[in-house]
């Protein structure tokens, strides 16, 4: 593996990272609740460029849900925390959906081509963590302020009969911090100790009031546990706390931790802390502190392979770098219907973005990055918009309104509403308001949105232009919200859809970030 022991960042939205190699190569999954295919599984030999190799699965459930139906939805929920085990032959992810109820174990031979074998646990096994003990037992730890062990089947398919079931660490709570209870457990077995690792993210008037790591540490699987803040630092980073994550070791014997930081509109991003150890407890950075996140070397961004450009020129897949809203309805999309073209039908009819269906997103990424795409609208329909969006919960988008008579373009943004950061969950349906729009005289029109998130600047302009060239910014800037009620960063989404009558279709072209 290339040397390297510096903080690094990757400012796209990767949230919960767990990481595990095998070899001289290193796989990581991933968080991205209502996005279809879920759970990727992203590939890196040096532990700087990192890409998608696979997703977990393509359809978690047929549910209105997550098939956005029948008024129901999936924001902010699907596939969460997932764990990411090798025992040597076979390959484990391991995540709760809060929607089904479940906590699914996925198994397969081969991580980057599958099949993938699937198994339910019946309950919420919040932020679970696999440990395959060199006994041949097996565990889950999981829980939240209260965590418990319990014991799985040696084959990690089920909840072992009489296994182990119980509460290790009652109250997970280090210092008093207070807050939030501590989650998102990663345990490991080193030198004969058990060490969980936890987030933690306690009051302003308890402590520093950002999230930190924790650690607990015991010579038994079922305690007692003694713990110790391992990690509270903001990287000067407007006190969002890096923390939750595993640990791993390399090829040539060296520690990392991959954690994750809050950075606003533009999501989790992963930071690669350096590990050492001194009597037998992990040390993160330099004697627990990070450096200044201005000074971390995240030139290597542009190769991180989760977001790119595309002409659709591959007329049997979608890249792996794209993701639908929900799952897809394949009865209304195609790639070989018009070579070098993405075409999305208009199949249902809705009122909004949040609504849509077939809606396909790229993550967005810092500091600051644009994407533009040229939109074909000479098979819309009376009724239909299609355009390229800013997409999370307080949305925007440059589009295309079709009337009976003409065509406008437009910037709409999903209409302003007071947000309380707990509130979790809502109804879809939120009036979209037409900020601004002109007449449009040719079929053809590309679009583009601009992204800032340097230093929480958190916006987002919109620009449309008749030639590629001469590019007319249109309506007003959009103020960026990383909402809870979504739970990911903002990103690119190519849509269409119809308020009227369906059949109407868009087509979409040269889809280009930078």
């Amino acid at each position: 593996m290339k040397e390297t022991r510096e903080i690094r960042l990757w400012w796209t939205d990767i949230p919960d990272p767990d990481v595990v190699r095998a070899g001289d190569t290193y796989y990581m999954t991933s968080t991205t609740m209502h996005f279809t295919p879920g759970c990727p599984v992203m590939r890196s030999r040096d532990l700087i460029h990192w890409e998608i190799v696979n997703y977990v699965y393509d359809v978690l459930e047929n549910s209105d849900e997550m098939s956005l139906r029948n008024g129901k939805h999936d924001y902010g929920r699907g596939s969460w925390a997932s764990c990411i085990r090798h025992d040597g032959h076979t390959w484990y992810v391991v995540f709760t959906a809060y929607n089904s109820n479940k906590t699914y174990i996925f198994q397969t031979r081969s991580i980057e081509d599958g099949p993938w074998e699937r198994y339910t646990l019946p309950g919420i096994y919040h932020d679970m963590s696999l440990l395959f003990d060199e006994d041949g037992r097996v565990y889950m730890v999981y829980g939240s302020g209260t965590i418990r062990v319990m014991e799985l089947t040696s084959d990690a398919k089920a909840v072992k009969t009489d296994g182990m079931n119980q509460v290790i660490i009652p109250s997970a709570d280090v210092g008093g911090t207070g807050g939030l209870p501590a989650e998102g457990a990663h345990i490991y077995k080193r030198n004969g100790m058990y060490y969980i690792f936890l987030i933690a993210w306690p009051p302003a008037d308890r402590s520093s009031g950002r999230r930190m790591e924790l650690c607990y540490r015991s010579d038994r699987i079922d305690g007692v546990y003694e713990g110790r803040v391992v990690l509270d630092s903001d990287m000067g980073f407007h006190n969002r706390g890096v923390a939750q994550g595993g640990i791993f070791e390399t090829e040539d014997g060296k520690w990392y931790a991959l954690l994750f930081q809050d950075h606003g509109s533009a999501g989790r991003i992963p930071v690669l802390v350096p590990v050492s150890w001194e009597d037998g407890w992990p040390v993160f950075g330099d004697c627990g502190r990070l450096p200044d996140v201005n000074t971390v070397n995240s030139k290597a961004f542009s190769r991180i392979d989760v977001v790119q450009s595309d002409g659709f020129d591959d007329q049997t897949a979608l890249g792996l770098w794209w993701q639908w809203n929900h799952n897809c309805d394949d009865r209304f999309w195609s790639l070989s219907d018009r070579t070098g073209w993405l075409k999305l039908i208009n199949g249902t009819i809705c009122d909004n973005l949040s609504n849509a269906h077939n809606t396909l997103t790229q993550r967005t990424f810092g500091p600051v990055c644009s994407g533009r795409v040229l939109l074909d609208t000479s098979e819309m329909k009376a009724g239909d918009f299609a355009g390229l969006g800013a997409f999370q919960d307080q949305y925007g988008y440059v589009g295309v309104m079709k009337t009976e008579t003409s065509a406008k373009v437009i910037m709409a943004m999903a209409e302003p509403e007071p947000f309380e950061p707990s509130r979790m969950h809502y109804e879809t349906g939120k009036p979209e308001v037409i900020v601004e729009s002109t007449a449009l005289q040719q079929s053809e029109i590309y679009l583009r949105v601009d992204f800032d998130f340097r230093d929480m600047a958190d916006t987002a302009e919109f620009y449309y232009s008749l030639d590629c060239s001469r590019w007319n910014r249109i309506g007003s800037q959009l103020k960026l919200s990383y909402r809870l009620t979504h739970f990911v960063g903002y990103r690119f989404a190519l849509f269409s859809y119809a308020t009227k009558v369906t059949g109407g279709s868009a087509y979409f072209d040269c889809f280009e970030v930078s």
